[in-house]
């Protein structure tokens, strides 16, 4: 059981994690806001790992990652940095990311270096459930690592529960199937599909991510899930001045 499991298991409603991007907006930056997101109330992180054609993400976290790859973010880079995480940091936290540095670095050593540093789970929203299933979760398994699939309102019923009996920790639904950093708009449409969701009584619990900037749209996301998750909005606090001293009160605003 790894530290997101054990989080899960003893809190069920109300859960904030926040995304941020690993060497934005500098190097050696990424353990100090993991601790003061931590300090400030955050239940769980996302840490990216900077790709130069990130797909699913809108253009405040193709600009982080720009930025990072730019200050000379690569993941031998990230890992050096997180070397210290566990000594500072008890919260669970996630590697971010896509698949082609992965393959780059190596799968197995990728997942084992993650384990090594205290990381709980991955996310990889370009790796196909197949291939996880047939290349890599072994791998994941040996290595204590929570796969996260992602589910859009466009994923089929069956695929759903597949990814139900593949997932061990939570399941990431995206509140709409564009890219990240638009506001959350709970239409009937997004509505019907978080209740099919919910009605599904899946195993795993659900964490909403894409769009969510406040307190309310918190609030809207978590009458239909476990939680939910923070990007683009946290990015844009990391742009100014004095960031950190920002960070309780950015919490504070999005879960009073």
């Amino acid at each position: 059981m790894n530290r997101l499991n054990q989080l899960f298991d003893k809190k069920k409603e109300n859960l904030l994690s926040i995304y941020y991007t690993a060497g934005h907006p500098a190097l050696n930056t990424a353990v100090d806001i993991a601790e003061a997101l931590e300090k400030a109330g955050a239940d769980f992180l996302e840490v990216g790992f900077p790709y130069s054609d990130p797909v699913a993400d809108g253009p405040t976290i193709q600009h982080s990652s720009e930025q990072a790859l730019a200050n000379g973010m690569t993941l031998n880079v990230l890992f050096e940095e997180l070397a210290d995480l566990r000594k500072r940091v008890t919260i669970p936290i996630l590697l971010m990311g896509y698949m082609n540095p992965m393959l780059q670095y190596g799968v197995e050593r990728f997942c084992a270096k993650a384990a090594e540093l205290g990381i709980d789970g991955l996310i990889v929203p370009d790796l196909p459930m197949y291939e996880y299933e047939e290349l890599y979760s072994a791998c994941f398994i040996k290595n204590n690592l929570s796969n996260i699939f992602l589910v859009t309102p466009q994923t089929s019923p069956d695929r759903i529960r597949k990814i139900d009996e593949l997932s061990n920790s939570f399941i990431y639904l995206l509140s709409s199937s564009s890219i990240t950093g638009g506001n959350l708009q709970v239409t009937y449409n997004i509505e019907d599909y978080y209740k099919r969701i919910k009605s599904m009584d899946l195993k795993n619990p659900t964490i909403i991510g894409f769009g969510i900037t406040d307190n309310n749209s918190f609030k809207k996301a978590c009458e239909y899930a476990n939680g939910a998750i923070v990007g683009s909005k946290f990015i844009k606090l990391l742009a100014e001045e004095n960031y950190m001293e920002k960070i309780p009160a950015f919490i504070e605003g999005i879960r009073p």
